[in-house]
């Protein structure tokens, strides 16, 4: 719906309305630019201080996909009134917990009664002018790396369905509550020319959004792309949520499938939560990025494909 609001016009502005993008970005002076986002949703998990950690990273990572430093954080909740108010506190400590963790302030925020509990954060962070990162800005030959399996929309499925196990629970959870500070961080000092991170579109819907903003192709290797355990299980299983037909049926003109089973296809349309970052660099920077992901990154991560010369289709998958 935002392509029915007004176009927004000023000198300042870096990254607005127009490519899709993880946050706005607006300057302040010649050393500082303000990273402004905002993000909410209903539990994933039961357990509420664990919901309050996922959601809140999930805010968090908008700051970190365009390259910034979160700076203060406010709560966004939505509680209903029959459920007991300690419930929303552990909530509350959850999202406290992992705003600490990222370095920043939680300074308040603003509650609304609702028939059903929703949290998330609205997130103001600084970057320098000249180091923004945006999902525009890939160019061919660039390599792009995942720093997060795939698979959270569907073991979330799953998980609502009580047919994971303990290990594929935590493997998700484990996944959702890490900060993409860490791979963010790690790659500083490496040159990095476009960057998103990869939620409810999942990966076939943000590169498509990168693809289309830089006015490339890309091409994606199925085979390299790191999953979560039971994923595959479950989607040949057809525990899919209905965010992934939504997003194949608004997508799949656009994509050309030259090898991927279906399976791995569901996977990548897969709507994913606190999801991590796709990062286009050069390939020359490809193998030393790698070498420092596998030192300091706490997820699985891989090089999942290359960015082509605009083709016919926007994506490509092998």
């Amino acid at each position: 719906m935002l392509k029915y609001l007004p176009e927004m016009k000023d000198e300042n502005l870096i990254v607005g309305l127009e490519t899709s993008d993880d946050a706005a970005v607006y300057r302040l002076n010649e050393e500082q630019a303000l990273i402004q986002t905002l993000d909410f949703f209903t539990p994933v998990v039961d357990d509420p201080f664990t919901f309050g950690q996922v959601a809140a990273a999930n805010s968090l990572s908008d700051v970190y996909a365009m390259g910034g430093k979160p700076l203060l954080a406010m709560n966004i909740v939505c509680f209903p009134n029959c459920l007991d108010p300690s419930v929303l506190k552990e909530i509350l400590l959850g999202g406290a917990d992992k705003v600490k963790e990222a370095g920043a302030l939680l300074v308040g925020g603003h509650s609304v009664e609702d028939d059903e509990p929703k949290y998330g954060l609205s997130v103001s962070g600084l970057v320098h002018p000249d180091k923004v990162l945006a999902n525009v800005g890939a160019k061919p030959g660039d390599m792009l790396i995942l720093t997060k399996p795939l698979g959270l929309g569907i073991i979330n499925t799953a998980i609502k369905a009580s047919l994971t196990d303990d290990d594929q629970y935590k493997g998700a959870v484990h996944t959702m509550a890490t900060l993409n500070k860490y791979s963010i961080e790690a790659l500083e000092g490496i040159e990095i020319h476009a960057c998103t991170d990869i939620t409810g579109f999942g990966l076939i819907g943000h590169s498509i959004e990168m693809a289309e903003g830089s006015k490339v192709s890309i091409e994606i290797d199925s085979a390299a792309i790191p999953i979560l355990e039971g994923a595959v299980d479950f989607a040949q299983m057809g525990i899919i949520p209905g965010g992934m037909y939504t997003n194949k049926k608004y997508m799949v003109h656009k994509v050309e499938n030259r090898g991927a089973d279906e399976a791995m296809e569901d996977i990548m349309y897969d709507p994913q939560t606190s999801g991590g970052l796709l990062i286009a660099l050069p390939e020359k920077e490809a193998d030393k990025a790698i070498q420092i992901l596998r030192e300091k990154n706490p997820t699985k991560f891989a090089v999942i494909g290359r960015v082509m010369e605009a083709d016919e289709k926007t994506v490509y998958l092998k």
